[in-house]
């Protein structure tokens, strides 16, 4: 399967990293598949098949974000995207009756995992002109009271446009993928009205399928309810 471009994904057993993976797997890509729930990633692979590889981990190591894009081109023989999807929210929001166990562990996930992604994936991507793709939101570009979810997302914009500055350098591309509210498990109470995982799979093969000409730096993507 080596004449398939692959992409690997943390956060991928659920929600939008999972919807991404069969998206891209329908559109002739292999996945490298990254989460801690080994079970959910197990029952993922059947579905995807030998396009699929998994490994199991947590996003928040970079040895092992390493070891995870090692194996994947191992397995594939080269990387051409990677998306920085693993993030997580707040059980007790704002400040000051915030919980700051939870602040770090949210500070670890959403920005330190997606740094280590980078970091990891860059090597490979810059054999092949990649693209690098990170899950942002809504909630990082517009001011939300007392919001620390937000600001974890705003760094993630302004990473992004970072990003896409340094790998037009060499050919890279680096898209921002900004979601509204998702119904996925994110949320403990289900969003029927709100968009799909889908809707945001669909966005993230909308900007890795641009010509090499072009480059979307941010995409948004609202629900219509």
């Amino acid at each position: 399967m080596t004449d398939r471009k692959t992409l690997f994904i943390t956060g991928a057993s659920s929600g939008i990293g999972a919807a991404t993976a069969r998206a891209a797997v329908e559109a002739g890509w292999n996945v490298g598949l990254m989460a801690r729930s080994q079970d959910k990633l197990a029952w993922l692979h059947s579905e995807l098949g030998e396009a699929s590889h998994v490994i199991p981990g947590d996003a928040t190591d970079l040895a092992a974000q390493e070891e995870a894009i090692e194996e994947t081109v191992e397995r594939f023989g080269g990387l051409h995207a990677a998306f920085a999807n693993a993030g997580i929210g707040l059980d007790t929001p704002g400040t000051e009756n915030g919980d700051p166990d939870e602040w770090r562990k949210l500070i670890d996930v959403n920005i330190m995992a997606l740094l280590y992604t980078a970091r990891a994936s860059l090597p490979e991507l810059r054999k092949t002109r990649g693209h690098l793709v990170l899950t942002g939101s809504v909630a990082g570009k517009v001011h939300i009271p007392g919001s620390i979810y937000g600001a974890s997302k705003w760094f993630v914009h302004g990473y992004g446009g970072n990003m896409a500055q340094e790998m037009r350098e060499w050919g890279g591309r680096c898209t921002v993928v900004a979601p509204g509210m998702v119904d996925t498990p994110f949320f403990s109470v289900p969003k029927p009205d709100k968009l799909k995982a889908e809707d945001v799979a669909d966005a993230v093969m909308f900007a890795l399928h641009q010509s090499e000409r072009a480059n979307v730096p941010e995409l948004t993507v609202m629900p219509t309810g």
